[in-house]
């Protein structure tokens, strides 16, 4: 796979002849479209299974289920395994999503790299074009966007191109906060706040495009490919350059009335004091990478390590312990406070960062927990998360795919 853009072209007559794979449903979808979409729903989260077990989970007769089958094997989303064999009657057949029956393009515009992926049906990653910045310029930014939606045109091919079904872009809502902690140049951060970044990008390609907050985004591919298959209701923390999060509930994204709901990173660490010049700090002060970084460039390290398998290791372990020191009780005092408000199943914790790193934090807020009153209320599980660095860039991609394919369109947007 490719970890950088390339310039490449494709005839934009192709991009355009989408017409099989538009959003199908509708406020007035069909009910043999969506029992489609409940079929494929139910494969996606349990895995291959033949025709009976479909009916069973589904509620839906054989028959109907052998009718809807055989029209997804004819637009060749679903496709059969080989039989199993069994000890008295027919072998049955297991039906499984056809990896090459969709595809979807995530963009993640972080603050301090753009990610395009290329996704296809069953959420595996086909191709990763990635560009570094030490802050995103606008012009840049779509620039580079544009020629990998030209790139990602040209590896489909005129076979699969027609399966392309949609953009989907993560990004943060304040792309120019935080202009001094970053050292980004204030007409730099204005500029963003200038930009719609859905129709900037939908002007370059006739799919459909869709947006959704960055750390909402890695949310959604948690709830897709990873733990969230199995949690109803989990507060879900990302931790990049800033600490972000989401809220599932009821297997449902919940975005609240601001699309803000999981912003984790906001949570208050402290009392507030009448008189005081400052407010409390918050939980990104104190747990977000960009602490981690600092500690190393003040020792005259390279930051980039805070995001690779050298934060554990000599000479940068030092500081890392620090690090994870307070941001595991920062983060623990924030799941104290979230549940018992949310009365949490679980909470998921990933970010931009080594999994060992993951690790040991995991460790460490489990350990910090234990400060904490749980008095009236019921202690979450804490778990790693699965999708790691590229989810905020997958869980954008899922944003078409669902609108296309999931029986419930409001799935992310509730």
């Amino acid at each position: 796979m490719s970890d950088s853009f390339t310039e490449s072209s494709a005839p934009q007559a192709a991009i355009d002849d989408v017409q099989w794979l538009q959003p199908r449903g509708s406020n007035q979808m069909g009910m043999s479209q969506f029992n489609e979409r409940v079929v494929l729903q139910a494969v996606r989260l349990h895995g291959s299974m033949p025709k009976a077990d479909l009916a069973r989970l589904t509620n839906l007769s054989t028959q109907t289920i052998s009718l809807i089958i055989n029209r997804l094997l004819e637009d060749g989303l679903v496709s059969k395994r080989a039989p199993v064999r069994g000890k008295v009657g027919q072998p049955s057949v297991p039906i499984m999503l056809n990896p090459d029956g969709a595809f979807s393009i995530g963009i993640k515009i972080g603050r301090r790299s753009l990610d395009v992926l290329l996704v296809d049906f069953v959420g595996k990653t086909r191709e990763r074009l990635s560009m570094p910045y030490p802050f995103p310029v606008p012009d840049s930014v779509f620039g580079q966007i544009e020629s990998a939606l030209k790139s990602m045109a040209v590896l489909l091919g005129p076979k699969l191109l027609p399966r392309l079904c949609g953009v989907g872009i993560a990004a943060p809502l304040a792309l120019g906060g935080w202009q001094n902690l970053l050292e980004m140049a204030p007409e730099q951060a204005n500029e963003w706040d200038r930009i719609d970044i859905r129709q900037r990008v939908q002007a370059m390609t006739a799919l459909p495009v869709e947006f959704a907050k960055d750390t909402a985004a890695a949310c959604v591919a948690e709830l897709v490919l990873g733990r969230g298959r199995s949690i109803k209701s989990f507060l879900y923390v990302f931790i990049d350059i800033f600490i972000g999060g989401g809220l599932v509930i009821n297997s449902h994204l919940h975005g609240g009335l601001h699309g803000n709901a999981g912003a984790v990173g906001s949570f208050p660490l402290g009392l507030a004091t009448a008189g005081a010049r400052h407010p409390p700090g918050q939980l990104l002060g104190d747990a977000s990478l960009f602490n981690l970084e600092q500690l190393f460039i003040l020792a005259g390290l390279d930051p980039a390590a805070a995001h690779d398998g050298r934060a554990l290791q000599d000479p940068f372990v030092t500081h890392t312990v620090a690090w994870l020191d307070d941001a595991a009780r920062a983060i623990a005092l924030s799941i104290n406070s979230a549940t018992c408000l949310l009365d949490l199943e679980g909470v998921i914790i990933d970010g931009s960062f080594d999994r060992s790193l993951l690790e040991q934090l995991l460790a460490e807020v489990e350990r910090a927990l234990e400060y904490y009153s749980w008095e009236g209320i019921t202690r979450p599980q804490v778990l790693g998360g699965t999708v790691g660095s590229d989810a905020r860039a997958v869980g954008g991609a899922f944003l078409p795919l669902y609108a296309h394919f999931a029986p419930d369109r409001d799935l992310f947007l509730k």
